[in-house]
């Protein structure tokens, strides 16, 4: 008899709950006149003023789903309140029936380099339209949570490799976010302190090659041209161990990147922007980061 899993229960609950949040602003599908079939989603968030900073918002979920709500359009609603400028992007995800079934096997379903090609369009998509939305193309930085820090660490790293070539898209503008936040973010697929579910979900379910664990953890390459980064986490998050943080903080350091880590004791996982999740002593990070992203901005 098949044994009962209260946790994949749990999980499938909270992603349909996250589903049903209902998004009645405007997008745009970043995929539309290219050969790319994909609806992928970009919702922008505009501030009020000109020249302003602006965020591209990657939720998390283990790059098998996306929370929607308290790590994407909350987010936005947030750095609105504070003056910048927010594009949140759903970007593909293996999806519940992968979570489930495990199908993905040889080119079957959304995996690497899927996921990296849509943030560098939608960094491409907002770069080229920064007059449209009265941003400056030169603060455009890039904040993720969970698996979507990593992504984020991933455009960060990654640059230079033009993943949209794969669709004969070659931008003009750069694809180098001009800071990026990781939030408590998966890091390492190689460490024992690894998210075996997010190295699924971003890899497949092919039998996975070490090479390919090792070109993804974010830590083995990190290098001294990454735009600056602001890292969060909390020592007692139970999802992602807050040593991939502590991972990348040291080779961010052994490479001289501009970095600012911030490591509570007390928040767990999921908080986003929450003025109720997680706790008191975490909830403090954003207004932190609000202050080191102006400041450097104003450098610029």
């Amino acid at each position: 008899m098949t044994k009962f899993n209260f946790t994949k229960v749990i999980l499938l609950v909270a992603i349909l709950i996250s589903a049903i949040t209902v998004n009645a602003r405007n997008y745009i599908n970043i995929w539309d006149n290219t050969s790319c079939n994909e609806v992928v989603t970009l919702t922008p968030y505009i501030a009020d003023g000109e020249d302003n900073i602006a965020i591209i918002v990657c939720p998390g979920g283990s790059y098998f789903w996306l929370d929607k709500e308290t790590e994407g359009h909350e987010v936005a609603r947030w750095l609105n309140q504070h003056g910048v400028s927010a594009f949140v992007l759903e970007y593909r995800t293996a999806g519940v029936p992968a979570f489930i079934t495990h199908y993905r096997i040889g080119s079957k379903g959304n995996k690497h380099p899927h996921m990296i090609q849509d943030l560098q369009r939608s960094i491409q998509l907002v770069r080229e339209n920064s007059q449209k939305y009265n941003i400056n193309p030169n603060k455009l930085g890039v904040m993720g949570f969970s698996a979507g820090g990593h992504l984020v660490l991933s455009s960060g790293v990654f640059y230079n490799t033009n993943f949209l070539s794969l669709h004969d898209i070659y931008p003009s503008v750069s694809l180098r976010p001009d800071f990026v936040v990781p939030i408590y973010p998966v890091v390492t697929f190689i460490d024992d302190c690894m998210h075996k579910r997010s190295r699924r979900g971003l890899m497949g379910d092919a039998k996975i090659k070490q090479e390919m664990c090792d070109s993804l953890s974010i830590e083995k390459k990190v290098h001294s041209s990454m735009p600056p980064i602001f890292l969060v986490n909390c020592k007692d998050d139970p999802i992602v161990k807050y040593k991939n943080s502590e991972l990348l903080d040291s080779a961010l350091t052994e490479c001289g990147v501009p970095h600012v880590y911030i490591q509570y004791e007390t928040g767990g996982h999921g908080f986003g922007m929450s003025e109720e999740k997680g706790t008191a002593e975490c909830r403090v990070w954003k207004n932190n980061f609000l202050k080191w992203v102006k400041a450097i901005c104003e450098d610029e």
